[in-house]
């Protein structure tokens, strides 16, 4: 689903009115009535209820005289509340009006400090406010009069449904500009956008609903700019295929996981358990010889490689050799392996060797930071690529950024050190972000916070692995990934509870979450991922 930014959005609204010949009026109509149903749908305070729409002056505006005009006539009682003289209000938003006034509903202007005062105990009162205030187009902070309505309506503790986009926030960032709409729910028309996937910005949006206001997909798809996507269980589903009955576990991919230190052979075994329950035929793990028989002891579905090792029980600059003569298809490096100068130097030494695509984790990224080039060296190349799975800490010594300055920018710092290293960035975290060599961007909106726990990394990079070693492409293998992986840790946070769950719960619902994206799933599990593609849950 692609996912638009505000001169994007603009030009499908020209486009949609200008050539495929639908009236502004009513991709207007569409979306103050899509806004009414998804309240109806989520919002179930809305029977018997009463609704203060607060609008500004604009389209924005005017989708909230819609909003007004279909509760009105639904049986709700809607009173509006204007941040401007009515005879400010032009173009379809006018029409809008005037269809208010006809009805009788109450339209309030409260463009004044004064007048909005006296209306406040009237607007607190209502079961929900929409916010109508402004759409896609701001950049700057709110400033004056509008700040204080903002502080104000998230202050009163009535649900909000935000139109299009919490007010406040810019179509085009991530990041917070100023005072911004605590949604309770946002509904955002046409496309989503970016500001409503990624947190810091997304966790003001609350729960979020794509409505489809008649805009033609070929439209939104074919907007110029940059491509940023929402990872889709119905693109997930197109996927993975029917295995054919003749098929061998040779057909289905061989991954060699370089993973494992003394006191650190557990993630060796979860790369390993997640290339298995992602597919792979054939999985080995290459580890430190001290650590072998503990590693081959935790599991007996792969095989495991003795590696020279040096005396602190990590992996030796010597084992390269060995790594490059098994045979695989995909090669993970970076599980568990330690921080020493053999690790950094044998890590090293396969990215720049080996010929076979690399997905590198953990302290495979640690070889290369620290140093003021610290990206140096970890380049993709032409036949070969390079995939890498950081979280925040680990980029920001990729980058030499900070963390926080990872967390605000995260779209941007991937998308950066993809193109410029010519590989793929898998930026894990709430909202995990993939970037591709040529800058086109998907992010994913499943998961949770009980995955903020060990060993659920290890199980991401074996599972990215298995993906590309069954003849995906780089891109796909990490989208889909990602996605099965929170889809896991959606169905182990319900089983487990947030708190409660580990990594092994993650990885031990990888098959009934992959089973859930068929057509039917045989176990009869409950999936929470098992929403529309239209609508996810809120990103704090």
């Amino acid at each position: 689903m692609r996912v638009l930014n505000s001169t994007q959005m603009r030009d499908v609204d020209r486009r949609t009115i200008d050539e495929v010949g639908i009236p502004s009026a009513v991709l207007m109509e569409n979306a103050g009535r899509q806004v009414v149903a998804a309240m109806e749908q989520y919002l179930p305070v809305l029977d018997d209820g009463s609704v203060a729409v607060v609008c500004g002056r604009g389209n924005n505006g005017g989708d909230g005289f819609v909003v007004a005009r279909a509760l009105e006539t639904s049986g709700v009682t809607a009173r509006v509340f204007l941040l401007a003289s009515t005879s400010d209000v032009e173009g379809d938003a006018r029409i809008n009006l005037s269809a208010l006034e006809a009805l009788g509903v109450p339209v309030h202007e409260v463009a004044e400090p004064d007048a909005w005062a006296s209306h406040l105990a009237e607007i607190v009162a209502s079961d929900v406010v929409v916010d109508a205030l402004l759409g896609t187009g701001l950049a700057r902070p709110l400033e004056g009069h509008w700040k204080t309505v903002v502080e104000d309506l998230n202050a009163c503790g009535v649900p909000i449904v935000s139109v299009d986009l919490p007010s406040g926030l810019s179509a085009d960032t991530t990041r917070l500009i100023g005072e911004t709409i605590d949604a309770t729910l946002t509904v955002t028309l046409g496309a989503p956008k970016l500001a409503l996937l990624v947190p810091p910005a997304a966790t003001h949006a609350g729960d979020v609903v794509v409505a489809d206001i008649g805009i033609p997909d070929v439209v939104i798809e074919n907007v110029e700019g940059p491509r940023v996507e929402v990872i889709t269980r119905e693109w997930a589903q197109q996927q993975i295929g029917q295995r054919p009955d003749e098929m061998h576990k040779g057909d289905c991919g061989r991954v060699l996981i370089v993973a494992g230190s003394t006191g650190k052979t557990g993630a060796a075994r979860l790369a390993a358990l997640g290339a298995l329950r992602s597919g792979a035929g054939l999985v080995t793990v290459a580890t430190p010889r001290a650590c072998q028989a503990v590693v081959a002891s935790l599991m007996p579905e792969y095989m495991t490689i003795g590696l020279a090792e040096t005396a602190d029980g990590m992996v030796s600059a010597d084992a390269i050799e060995t790594v490059l003569a098994e045979r695989c298809d995909v090669l993970v490096v970076g599980p568990g392996l330690g921080q020493g100068a053999g690790v950094r130097a044998l890590v090293r030494g396969l990215v720049e060797r080996a010929p076979m695509p690399l997905v590198l984790d953990a302290d495979g990224l640690n070889a290369f930071a620290g140093a003021d080039d610290a990206a140096a060296g970890l380049v993709g190349r032409d036949g070969r690529d390079l995939i890498i799975t950081p979280h925040p800490g680990e980029m920001a010594r990729l980058t030499g950024a900070t963390v926080d300055y990872v967390q605000s920018h995260r779209v941007e710092v991937a998308r950066e050190l993809a193109m410029t290293q010519k590989l793929y960035v898998v930026l894990k975290g709430a909202r995990t972000v993939v970037a591709m060599p040529e800058g086109a961007v998907s992010i994913n909106v499943t998961g949770n916070p009980g995955m903020a726990t060990g060993g659920t990394g290890d199980v991401l990079a074996g599972m990215v692995a298995a993906w590309l070693a069954q003849v995906l492409d780089a891109e796909a293998a990490c989208a889909l990934g990602v996605f099965l992986h929170g889809l896991a840790g959606d169905r182990a946070a319900a089983e487990q509870g947030e708190v409660a769950m580990i990594a092994s719960d993650l990885a031990n619902q990888l098959g009934p979450a992959t089973l859930s994206l068929g057509a039917d799933d045989p176990g009869g599990l409950h999936d929470p991922g098992d929403a529309d593609d239209t609508v996810w849950p809120s990103a704090t």
